[in-house]
C-alpha cells in the first residue's frame, strides 16, 4: 500500500473543508500518476483510521471525486481510479498549437467583416469634447434609487422576479406610449411599443426583420456608422443621397428610387436621423418630411427614423417626429433613453405597427430573452410620476446655455480654424476644420494637453474628406467648457 499518511496531509486550522482537501489531494495523485487507472484505494473506514479522520470525512472526499470521474465504484469490489485516468496527463502540443498562438488565433477559418471595424466611444475622464453624450450629473439618480428599490415591494415576488414579457415592462410600454403621444404627436398604444437595450438593438432587429441580401438601403451621405454596420451586415447594399443645411435631399431621394426602379432593385428603406441628422446635427425641414412619406407611399419603402435626442430641440415649437404624421404604416420609429438619463441605462424603444412588434419581439427572443426588468419598471416610475419630465426640462436649459456659451467659446478663440453653425439641437456642435489641419495629429495633440476629441475620420464617406469632427458641448460645465476650448486653441496653433 502507498504510504497515504505521509501522501494525505489535512490542516483542520484552514477555511478549505477537510474532505475538499483530501479530495484535491488525491486528484493530484492521479494527475501525477502516482495513482494510476485501476488502481484499488483503501476503504474510507481503513484510510479514516490511518489518518486519524472520522469515516465520513473520507466518504465526502471519496464522493467528491466519484462526482467528477475520477473514481468509480465497483459494487462488492470496492473503489477504484478510473480506468481513463491516464488520459488526463498533460500531453505535449504540436509546435504548431502551442498556446500563444491558440490564445490569438483559433483552429478553423472564419471571415471577419471590415465594416465591423469602428472605434467604440466611451466615457473618457477629464476634460472632453465627446461624441455629445449627456451630463449623468443631471440625471435623477435619486428619485431612480428610490424607483429601483419600490420594486422589490410591488406585485407578486413570484411573477415579479421571474421571466418577463419579452417586448418589455408592461408599466414602461404603457407610460412611454403616453409619454410619446403627449409630447410628440404620436397615436400609439403599448402593443405598439417594444422596448429594447438602447437605440442600437432596436436598429438591429428592424434590419434584421425587414432586410434581406441586396436589398437597397438609401442613408444621408454621411450617416451614423451603427446603422450603415447593421444594414451591410444584413448583406443590403447602402446608397448614399446628399445633405445640406435642411437635412436629407428628397429630390435626390426621388430620382434614386425612379433609377433603381427601372433597374428592377427598388430602394427598400430609407433611414434618417430628423432630430439632429448624425452627425451633422442638421434637422429635416417640414417640406422635405411631407415629400419624404409621400416617396415612402409610392415606392413602398420603410422609413426608419432614428430620434435618438428629440428631448433636446431649442426652438420653442420642434417639428414633430415622421411617425407622428404616417398614415400608411411606412415609418418603423426608433428612439433611446440613454442620451436623456445616462449612457450605462441601456433603455431604448421601437414604435411600429402590432404585426411588426410581434415580429421584433419573437426576434429579439433568441438574442436576449427579455430586457433589464428591474430598470424597465424603474423607469416607468420615473415616467408616471412625472420625475422625469421635470427631468427633460431641467436638462434642456442647461444644455442650452451650454450650447450658446460653447459656441461663443468657439467664435472667440478659433475663429478662422472652424466652420460650424450652432445646432437647434442636440448635444453637440458639428465642426470643420481648416483643410490645412490634419484631424488624426490635432487629437493626438490635443490628448496629449489632457483633452479627449475625436478625431472624425470615421465620418468621411469612402473618397472623402470632411476634416470635420462632432464637439459634444453637454456633458461639461461652463468652466469645463472654457478650458477645453483653450486646450483645442493650443493644439490647433501648435500644429
Amino acid at each position: 500500500m502507498l504510504p497515504f499518511k505521509s501522501l494525505l496531509t489535512v490542516d483542520k486550522t484552514a477555511a478549505t473543508p477537510v474532505f475538499v482537501q483530501l479530495a484535491d489531494q488525491l486528484q493530484q495523485l492521479i494527475r501525477s500518476g502516482t495513482l494510476t487507472a485501476g488502481q484499488r484505494l483503501p476503504g474510507t473506514r481503513q484510510l479514516a483510521q490511518l489518518l486519524g479522520l472520522h469515516r465520513q470525512t473520507l466518504v465526502a472526499a471519496y464522493d467528491e471525486l466519484l462526482a467528477q470521474g475520477w473514481l468509480e465504484s465497483r459494487s462488492g469490489s470496492g473503489t477504484f481510479i478510473t480506468s481513463h485516468a491516464l488520459d488526463t496527463r498533460p500531453q505535449p502540443l504540436a509546435d504548431s498549437l502551442a498556446l500563444p498562438s491558440v490564445r490569438h488565433q483559433p483552429g478553423y477559418s472564419f471571415e471577419p467583416r471590415s465594416f465591423l471595424a469602428r472605434p467604440v466611444l466611451t466615457n473618457p475622464g477629464g476634460l472632453r469634447l465627446d461624441d455629445g453624450f449627456p451630463d449623468i450629473r443631471l440625471a435623477p439618480m435619486d428619485e431612480l434609487s428610490r424607483a429601483y428599490r419600490s420594486y422589490f415591494r410591488w406585485g407578486n415576488p413570484q411573477q415579479h422576479f421571474g421571466y418577463g414579457d419579452t417586448k418589455g415592462h408592461p408599466l414602461l410600454r404603457e407610460q412611454l406610449a403616453r409619454h410619446l403621444n403627449e409630447t410628440r404627436g404620436l397615436h400609439t398604444t403599448p402593443d405598439n411599443v417594444l422596448i429594447t437595450r438602447g437605440s442600437i438593438m432596436g436598429l438591429h432587429l428592424a434590419s434584421q426583420l425587414l432586410l434581406r441580401p441586396a436589398d437597397v438601403v438609401a442613408t444621408g451621405l454621411t450617416s451614423w456608422a451603427g446603422a450603415t454596420m447593421n444594414f451591410l451586415n444584413t448583406g443590403a447594399t447602402v446608397l448614399p443621397v446628399s445633405l445640406d443645411q435642411h437635412g436629407l435631399n428628397t429630390d435626390q431621394l426621388a430620382d434614386l428610387c425612379d433609377r433603381q426602379q427601372r433597374l428592377g432593385r427598388p430602394i427598400r428603406m430609407v433611414y434618417v436621423t430628423p432630430h439632429h441628422h448624425y452627425p451633422t446635427t442638421v434637422t429635416l425641414r417640414a417640406d422635405r418630411r411631407v415629400r419624404l412619406l409621400q416617396l415612402a407611399g409610392q415606392y413602398g419603402f420603410v422609413i426608419l427614423e432614428d430620434d435618438y435626442d428629440y428631448d433636446f430641440h431649442y426652438l420653442s415649437r420642434p417639428i414633430l417626429p415622421l411617425a407622428s404624421a404616417d398614415q400608411r404604416g411606412m415609418v418603423v420609429y426608433v428612439g433611446s433613453l440613454t442620451k436623456s438619463v445616462a449612457p450605462a441605462f441601456r433603455v431604448g424603444y421601437v414604435v411600429a405597427p402590432t404585426a411588426v412588434i410581434t415580429e421584433l419581439a419573437q426576434l429579439r427572443r433568441i438574442i436576449d430573452r427579455q430586457g433589464d426588468q428591474m430598470l424597465e419598471f424603474a423607469i416607468g416610475q420615473l415616467i408616471k410620476t412625472g420625475v422625469l419630465k421635470r427631468h427633460f426640462r431641467k436638462a434642456l436649459r442647461t444644455y442650452e446655455g451650454r450650447r450658446d456659451y460653447f459656441c461663443q467659446l468657439l467664435s472667440t478663440a478659433l475663429p478662422e480654424a472652424i466652420q460650424f453653425t450652432r445646432p437647434d439641437g442636440g448635444l453637440a456642435v458639428w465642426a470643420t476644420f481648416d483643410p490645412a489641419i490634419d484631424m488624426a495629429s490635432l487629437a493626438e495633440r490635443a490628448r496629449q494637453t489632457g483633452l479627449s476629441i475625436a478625431n472624425g475620420l470615421f465620418h468621411n464617406p469612402p473618397g472623402q474628406r470632411l476634416n470635420g469632427t462632432r464637439l459634444g458641448f453637454a456633458s461639461s460645465t461652463e468652466a469645463e467648457l472654457e478650458q477645453a476650448v483653450a486646450l483645442l486653441k493650443q493644439a490647433v496653433d501648435n500644429r
